[in-house]
C-alpha cells in the first residue's frame, strides 16, 4: 500500500510563500500521477494541481494559476507544491494523492491519499 506524507504547512501572512512536500514511503512515485487537493472548513475537497508520472503534463486550478507551481523529484519520491502570493482564501488542509492510471483534478481518479497538512493565511 502506497503511503503518502505531506509536510510544509503552517501559518503565513498574505502575500507570503510556502512549499509543501509530498513524500512516499515503501514505494516509489515514478509510476503515479500526483495531485494536490485542499479542503477548507465547510467546503468540499477541490483539486489544486496535478503532475503526470513523467512530469510532462501539469494542470492547475484557475484559482491558483500563476501563483502555485508543482514539481516532482522521482529520485527522492517527492512531489512539491510551491505556493506564492498566498491569499486568505488559500487557507485549507492540503492533501496529496496518487493515481496509478488516471490523471486530472477530479478526486475520484486518485487511489491513495495522505493525511493532510494545514495551511493558514492570515495577517
Amino acid at each position: 500500500q502506497l503511503q503518502l506524507v505531506e509536510s510544509g504547512g503552517g501559518l503565513v501572512q498574505p502575500g507570503g510563500s510556502l512549499r509543501l512536500s509530498c513524500a512516499a514511503s515503501r514505494f516509489f512515485l515514478d509510476y503515479y500521477t500526483i495531485g494536490w487537493f485542499r479542503q477548507a472548513p465547510g467546503k468540499g475537497r477541490e483539486g489544486v494541481s496535478c503532475i503526470s508520472s513523467s512530469g510532462t503534463s501539469i494542470n492547475y486550478a484557475d484559482s491558483v494559476k500563476g501563483r502555485f507551481t508543482i514539481s516532482r523529484d522521482n529520485a527522492k519520491s517527492t512531489v512539491y507544491l510551491q505556493m506564492n502570493s498566498l491569499k486568505p482564501e488559500d487557507t485549507a488542509v492540503y492533501y496529496c494523492a496518487a493515481a496509478r492510471y488516471g490523471y486530472g483534478l477530479d478526486k475520484k481518479v486518485y487511489d491513495f491519499w495522505g493525511q493532510g497538512t494545514q495551511v493558514t493565511v492570515s495577517p
